[in-house]
């Protein structure tokens, strides 16, 4: 992975709880997609993703935006304590999330933080005059992050204060009867995109017309199995014994160890691994179906193995 140093040229108040920072790259040019993202390697080897909200005339410095989460496992912590002039590595743009290059509608419904992926992709589509929506649900008005940059837009509403059954029956309402070849975007928290997906699926859009980027998994998915197994590295040799209360990545590092993870949830892409013999027990929300059905690859913070032992190209 190849890592740039960067600059916070600017940190500001979006809202009361989340601060947008200017990375600019102390060397080269900025090149991106809608929808990337950038892992920010922090103080305490901490590796966090957060999303590029870029417009494309935004290629001075990387734009994000994070929440702070007194609960999370630190990143936001360690960001939000960074300071103008401060100095960190990132990686190139990544895009796990993109927009699908066709003529259909866009419809982009974002919760809260979930905005950023979002306002990029916004962005990219009224700089091209392509017809599209961008939604914004949030708690109150004082919870509305890049006001500033949403009303530049040709057709962003914010919907206030919503809640069950109220939210409900406006997302019956958005998802309703999709025109052919639109295409729904959606990120925010795990229960609202949940909402969305089971509302558009129910409304019958089709699987592949439906794109999400989430910040993180739920309990479910994290979860430990009740078999312990084998890893093989093939690199070492080593084997390792993975126990019903361990991740791989938890045995491989009481193993001496080390591996490259960020999230911990299967959500990020950071410790995806290739699996050279072995079935997986896939867990993870990052792998398509598709890439999951091939057993070629795994994510190793999460998923576990179905038949074994597993050979990892580590």
């Amino acid at each position: 992975m190849t890592l740039n140093t960067v600059t916070v040229t600017r940190i500001w108040e979006e809202t009361s709880d989340i601060r947008g920072l200017a990375l600019r790259p102390n060397s080269g040019t900025i090149h991106f997609a809608p929808g990337a993202h950038v892992d920010l390697h922090l103080p305490g080897r901490i590796i966090r993703q957060y999303s590029l909200c870029n417009g494309p005339t935004d290629t001075d410095a990387y734009l994000i935006g994070v929440k702070y989460e007194p609960d999370g496992r630190g990143g936001s912590a360690a960001v939000h304590a960074l300071h103008e002039g401060d100095q960190i590595q990132v990686s190139d743009p990544r895009t796990n999330f993109a927009l699908i290059q066709d003529t259909g509608p866009a419809l982009l419904l974002a919760g809260g933080i979930g905005i950023t992926p979002l306002l990029s992709m916004a962005q990219h589509l009224a700089s091209i005059g392509h017809t599209h929506t961008l939604h914004l649900f949030v708690r109150g008005l004082d919870h509305v992050p890049f006001r500033a940059q949403m009303e530049t837009l040709p057709d962003a509403p914010i919907h206030v204060g919503l809640a069950p059954p109220a939210l409900n029956d406006m997302l019956t309402g958005l998802l309703r009867r999709p025109a052919a070849g639109t295409h729904l975007y959606l990120c925010g928290p795990g229960p609202f995109m949940d909402l969305i997906t089971t509302t558009a699926q129910a409304a019958g859009w089709p699987a592949d017309q439906i794109h999400l980027e989430r910040f993180s998994a739920t309990p479910l998915t994290v979860a430990r199995s009740d078999d312990s197994f084998t890893v093989i590295l093939k690199h070492s040799g080593q084997t390792i014994h993975v126990s019903a209360t361990q991740t791989i990545v938890e045995a491989l590092e009481a193993a001496g160890v080390d591996v490259l993870t960020s999230c911990e949830q299967g959500v990020c892409g950071t410790c995806l691994t290739r699996v050279l013999k072995g079935t997986p027990a896939h867990r993870d929300h990052y792998l398509t179906t598709a890439e999951q059905a091939t057993g070629e690859s795994m994510m190793i913070c999460v998923s576990r193995c179905k038949q074994g032992p597993l050979v990892l190209d580590l």
